[in-house]
């Protein structure tokens, strides 16, 4: 019998160029248990890619400010304060470095994504004026302003009350510092290869193979019943 899944999609359910891997179309839609897709995203994508897998929409978005399950979404963060110091960023000069495309943030419920080769220096300067209500995550694919009191593990506790099951029947695979809290809350942790110094230090295992191939590795050894190839921490 296989576990129940909590699965990060941004450099681990991807190829090294950002693109989505063909293998979780075959791997994921007749998975026999729960599957969780966590991610730093905004709430439409994990939706979509839900329902292209043919799952429930059982998501934790934007690094857990915003969760759904069981056909119920919770808003979990007050976007006021991140929002209020990107303004306070755009003022001092920063960019949100996203060039003409307004879908990054479009659809964003809690928080605001800046990109990864922004004003990292002053962000982290006007996050920390701002004080205990706001902080930044580096995802490896953007800085996250967002609420601290709110996380993707928190998001797995919560569906993983909703749906009747213990957090600790739950895999996790990620590569990033978003996804300690969820490596924290699973039962078992997998860091992809690629994974960054906080969850590889965080991961209960730290596989071969990077990105999707590493996933993918740990989904077909659970399924035959066999232990994923990677070093225990």
């Amino acid at each position: 019998m296989v576990p129940p899944l909590a699965l990060d999609i941004d450099g681990t359910l991807t190829t090294a160029d950002g693109r989505l891997d063909s293998r979780v179309l075959e791997l994921l839609p007749d998975w026999e248990a729960h599957v969780v897709l966590a991610t730093g995203k905004a709430f439409p994508y994990p939706v979509a890619l839900a329902g292209f897998l043919g799952r429930d929409a059982t998501v934790i978005a934007e690094n857990g400010g915003v969760v759904h399950v069981d056909d119920e979404t919770s808003v979990l963060a007050d976007p006021a304060v991140p929002r209020a110091v990107i303004e306070a960023f755009l003022d001092r000069g920063g960019d949100l470095g996203w060039d003409d495309d307004e879908t990054v943030n479009r659809w964003r419920e809690t928080e605001v994504a800046v990109a990864s080769d922004a004003d990292e220096a002053l962000l982290r300067e006007v996050v920390a004026a701002a004080g205990d209500d706001v902080t930044v995550v580096d995802t490896g694919y953007a800085f996250h302003v967002k609420s601290p009191g709110v996380n993707k593990g928190d998001g797995l506790a919560r569906v993983a009350d909703a749906l009747g099951v213990d957090p600790a029947e739950f895999v996790a695979v990620g590569d990033s510092e978003n996804d300690v809290s969820t490596f924290e809350t699973a039962g078992t942790a997998y860091a992809v290869a690629n994974a960054d110094p906080a969850a590889t230090a965080a991961a209960d295992v730290v596989l071969e193979a990077a990105y999707m191939d590493g996933t993918a590795a740990v989904l077909e050894a659970l399924s035959a019943g066999e232990t994923p190839p990677g070093r225990r921490r």
